[in-house]
């Protein structure tokens, strides 16, 4: 079960972000539900249609639990199978 203490070694694929910092002010507060993830990128499905942002150069924020966590894209910035901590 994801919680807010446990989101960073989940998969976020099927979850709702927001972009709350980044190093591109015109994708601030862009939002929508991501479909793909990739070491260093999230695809995701926007109003405006599918987006690819990098992960590292932008702070996500999750709605857990109806509770809101913003994760800095550098600390989750790895493949999603390293992440989740899964054993060859």
């Amino acid at each position: 079960m994801i919680t807010i203490d446990n989101i960073a070694s989940h998969e976020f694929i099927g979850l709702r972000t927001e972009i709350t910092k980044s190093t591109n002010p015109q994708i601030i507060g862009l939002n929508g539900r991501i479909v793909d993830e990739t070491k260093s990128m999230f695809r995701i499905n926007t109003k405006n249609g599918m987006k690819s942002i990098a992960k590292a150069k932008n702070s996500w924020k999750f709605s857990i639990q109806n509770q809101d966590i913003v994760i800095d894209g550098s600390k989750i910035a790895k493949r999603p199978f390293d992440r989740i901590g899964g054993k060859a």
